[in-house]
């Protein structure tokens, strides 16, 4: 193509060589011919050459497109794409490297020491996918936690523990895990359930409303001890998950449902401090029992209530739910020891601010806001906790301030209420499957019997009486139903840890469709112009330019 010198004015106008197109190797010899600068310089021209960002290039529409589109397909090839079937890292497809490479079933990435180094080895380069991409979902961000509204949106069922069909998981569904990384939180619920049983079998002993009952202490004594060594096996058996998949701990700490049972290891621990047996128990138990039990609820309650507070993500109106209760039950179970070792204005604190925070859980949960899409409309055990908290309200009230009085009684009714109305409905509790959790659930039934026993001492009659023990031995009842179900479960079907797929969801949806690179759709779109009229529009430029520089020259003529 002929070069002429040009004017400031058509410094910036492109050269676009149109020829026929020529095969690969011919094209890219071509091509180094053309880019390559003459060795002869041109004093004209590099006098004209303004040091701007002027250029000029010769292109083939045909081959600069045929070059761009096979760009666009070696980047596509190199992204890892994730699977729902799952994993090995991030992605399972027969036509993905990752696949290939053997990495299915790699548990690593959830262990404590390497899971950094391995999520990163396992995630593209941001040259593959951006740096917005690697910003969200890349582990070295500052904000590595899933966010809580992925749980509700890639969760189902009520305790969010199931795993919707479109959502994609990290790790595979058909190779069992390994047991720590299947041990869930949700198993100190089995601590909760014996250890109120100690505490139900100690208050039949020694209540006068029952004492018709001759209940023996050694019941007490041994649900006591059977508590204590399942809180043992349990505790060590977490921290060995804690010390050896710290990731997958810390996945369960951003679960809206399962961060409600980070609570239950020191509510365990202080019921049994109450149920200690009279053959065990001293006169007064010592203040630093208090201190080291309610230390840890206390500072775990700050931050879970200052994120309900101060709004964000995971503020109340997001993230409530019947669990939620366990968050607040502690409160009044730690007012009760605190009454216990003597301090009193320790007690009235720590009620004070439990019955705030159940009032605002009760009816945050009655309204059903945002989460009403993942509570299902059938009932089901968790719907329990709604009676846990003002039965608890109620016994710590008597303990405190020594009477059962109106505030008192009030509580008891509401709990004493919510009970009928789930009662009524137990059609609904059939047909769900069996899991740890449910253990947690026995517990409010436990505390509304302790309270209606507080009531019939406080109002003795045969309705009393009669409620209190029918509602015990309700309790008893079913826990001894859980504890079988639980020894079938684990020792002959051996399914009471299934895959834990509810830490294993992706921190995002990801989308299988693939979106065009801006540059590709450009050229392709400028590809499918006419060429006759790509050709008009630079001869209209070109002419263009030659009338300006025609009235340059007269100008400076004159």
């Amino acid at each position: 193509m002929d070069r002429r010198p040009t004017s400031p004015s058509s410094i910036e106008t492109h050269f676009v060589d149109i020829h026929e197109v020529l095969p690969i190797e011919k094209e890219g010899a071509m091509e180094d011919k053309v880019e390559k600068p003459p060795k002869r310089p041109n004093k004209f021209r590099d006098m004209k050459k303004p040091s701007g960002r002027s250029f000029s290039r010769q292109v083939s529409l045909e081959t600069g497109f045929s070059v761009l589109n096979r760009e666009s397909k070696a980047k596509d090839e190199r992204r890892v794409l994730r699977s729902g079937k799952s994993f090995g890292g991030f992605g399972a497809n027969n036509t993905n490297q990752v696949g290939r490479d053997g990495r299915k079933g790699d548990f690593s990435i959830f262990m404590t020491k390497s899971s950094l180094t391995k999520q990163n080895s396992l995630l593209p380069s941001r040259k593959e996918i951006g740096l917005d991409s690697q910003k969200n979902d890349g582990p070295g961000h500052d904000d590595d936690s899933v966010p809580a509204g992925r749980y509700f949106a890639a969760l189902k069922g009520p305790e969010l523990d199931e795993v919707k069909e479109s959502e994609d998981i990290l790790l595979p569904k058909d190779e069992l895990w390994p047991f720590l990384l299947r041990f869930p939180i949700g198993s100190f619920g089995i601590c909760l359930g014996l250890s109120s049983q100690a505490v139900l079998w100690r208050a039949l002993a020694t209540s006068p409303a029952t004492k018709f009952l001759h209940v023996t202490p050694f019941i007490n004594l041994a649900l006591w001890f059977l508590a204590l060594a399942v809180l043992l096996s349990v505790s060590f058996i977490y921290i060995l998950k804690c010390l050896y998949y710290f990731e997958a701990v810390k996945r369960e700490y951003f679960h809206p449902v399962r961060v409600n049972f980070f609570f239950a290891p020191w509510v365990v621990c202080m019921f049994l401090a109450l149920s200690l047996p009279s053959i065990l128990a001293p006169k007064t138990l010592h203040p630093a029992i208090w201190c080291i039990f309610m230390g840890p609820y206390f500072f775990l309650e700050l931050k879970i209530y200052g994120q309900w507070l101060s709004g964000g993500k995971r503020r109340l109106c997001k993230v409530a739910n019947p669990s939620s209760h366990l968050s607040v039950v502690g409160n009044f179970v730690g007012a009760i020891l605190a009454a216990k070792v003597g301090w009193e204005e320790a007690a009235k604190f720590l009620w004070a601010v439990g019955f705030a925070h159940y009032l605002v859980v009760f009816v945050t949960l009655y309204q059903r806001l945002p989460t009403s899409e993942a509570l299902p409309k059938e009932l089901h055990p968790v719907y329990s906790m709604f009676i846990a908290a003002p039965s608890a309200a109620s016994i710590a009230w008597d303990i405190v301030y020594g009477d059962f009085d109106g505030l008192s009684r009030t509580c008891y009714f509401i709990a004493l209420f919510l009970f009928v109305s789930l009662l009524v409905r137990i059609n609904f509790f059939r047909g769900f499957r069996f899991s740890v959790a449910w253990w947690s659930y026995t517990f409010p039934l436990t505390t509304v019997s302790v309270a209606s026993i507080k009531y019939a001492e406080h109002v003795p009659s045969v309705l009393s009486k009669g409620l209190a023990v029918s509602l015990s031995f309700m309790s008893s009842a079913m826990v001894s139903v859980l504890l079988v179900s639980t020894f079938l479960h684990a020792f002959v079907w051996r399914t009471l840890f299934p895959n834990d797929l509810a830490i294993a969801i992706t921190k995002r949806k990801h989308s299988r469709d693939k979106k065009p690179f801006k540059k590709a759709y450009d050229i392709r779109r400028w590809a499918k112009q006419s060429p006759l009229s790509l050709v008009s529009a630079i001869t209209k430029n070109h002419s263009a330019d030659k009338d300006l520089d025609d009235q340059e020259m007269e100008l400076a003529g004159h």
